[in-house]
């Protein structure tokens, strides 16, 4: 039966021993990683050895403001985020201790910069003859699915649904079933993303009857030096999983016109995709559905509608004889 530690409370406990305890006490690993940057600047700040119930509240948003104050809003939000966690974290078991002063306000997230694409530039592209079948399935798979670019290259062939047109990803920011550190794929809570036709009809050509493994994978082997999972390895071919730096350089091979890294991004599928659906008029629990977001403004950022869709949408206040 393992030791259970007990820390002091009041005085006696040290910014840094509150800090090491808050930090122990998470489960995923990159919320540990995360987290631990934000912690850990701001307890260095604070000063490590100092009694947590000395410090003052005006000094966290004097941390805060210091290391991050000049930061893009999403990294203010997040490092804010995470210390708002720590000392709330202190509060609950009952330590003397500062909290996160009410004028170090969260930031409303900036609207997103990520391009849209027309729906015919996305066909095109995906129709191009030089454009080989595994990126073709992959683009309109993220397209269609509208999920993440990382959910959508850790698919294995075992996890699809090809009659339902459906398959179970791990989200960003999945909660594990489990409490213990380093858990399994399997021990998170999975949710389902759907695609349509499109994916369908190119899904079994890439696959050609594999059951198991990565449905994207390179088209070489990992070298003897490389240390590859074996859920990342096809079993029958010895392909490795794809991974997300090398599908970001294909799409940009293929879209990039001036020089490399000026191409298309990932990213954009998603924003495409919600953003098209949006102009046709889904609403937006259901744009929420589909991204699967937990917050309205978060699916606010991702629907930019084009010149074209707001101004059909005037032509409806028109007087009658206009539209005839």
């Amino acid at each position: 039966m393992s030791a259970v530690l007990l820390l002091a409370t009041g005085k006696a406990l040290t910014v840094r021993t509150a800090a090491d305890a808050f930090l122990d006490s998470l489960t995923n690993p990159n919320t540990v990683r995360n987290y631990g940057i934000a912690v850990g600047k701001t307890a260095e700040h604070l000063g490590e050895g100092r009694p947590l119930a000395a410090v003052a509240d005006d000094e966290v948003g004097g941390a805060l403001e210091l290391l991050w104050g000049s930061s893009a809003v999403n990294t203010w939000n997040a490092r804010r985020g995470a210390v708002l966690s720590w000392t709330n974290w202190c509060a609950e078991r009952g330590y003397d201790g500062p909290a996160v002063p009410a004028w170090a306000k969260r930031m409303p997230p900036p609207d997103s910069d990520t391009p849209v694409r027309s729906k015919m530039a996305i066909d095109r592209l995906i129709a191009r003859r030089d454009v080989h079948l595994r990126e073709k399935t992959l683009w309109r798979m993220l397209y269609e699915t509208c999920a993440r670019s990382e959910e959508i290259l850790d698919v294995n062939t075992e996890d699809l649904d090809l009659a339902g047109r459906r398959c179970p990803v791990k989200s960003k920011g999945a909660q594990p079933k489990v409490r213990r550190r380093g858990a399994a794929r399997a021990d998170y809570v999975l949710e389902t993303v759907f695609w349509d036709a499109g994916t369908a009809r190119l899904l079994p050509r890439l696959l050609k009857g594999r059951t198991r493994g990565p449905v994207f994978v390179t088209h070489r082997r990992p070298g003897p030096g490389k240390v590859v999972s074996a859920r990342d390895v096809c079993p029958d071919t010895g392909l490795a999983r794809l991974s997300y730096g090398q599908a970001r350089a294909l799409l940009d091979q293929h879209t990039a016109l001036a020089r490399p890294g000026t191409g298309w991004d990932l990213h954009e599928w998603r924003h495409s995709g919600l953003t098209q659906l949006g102009e046709q008029g889904a609403s937006e629990l259901m744009l929420m559905a589909k991204s699967r977001h937990k917050r309205a403004e978060n699916i606010r950022r991702y629907f930019k509608p084009s010149a074209e869709a707001i101004a059909g949408l005037t032509s409806l206040l028109a007087p009658g004889d206009a539209r005839r």
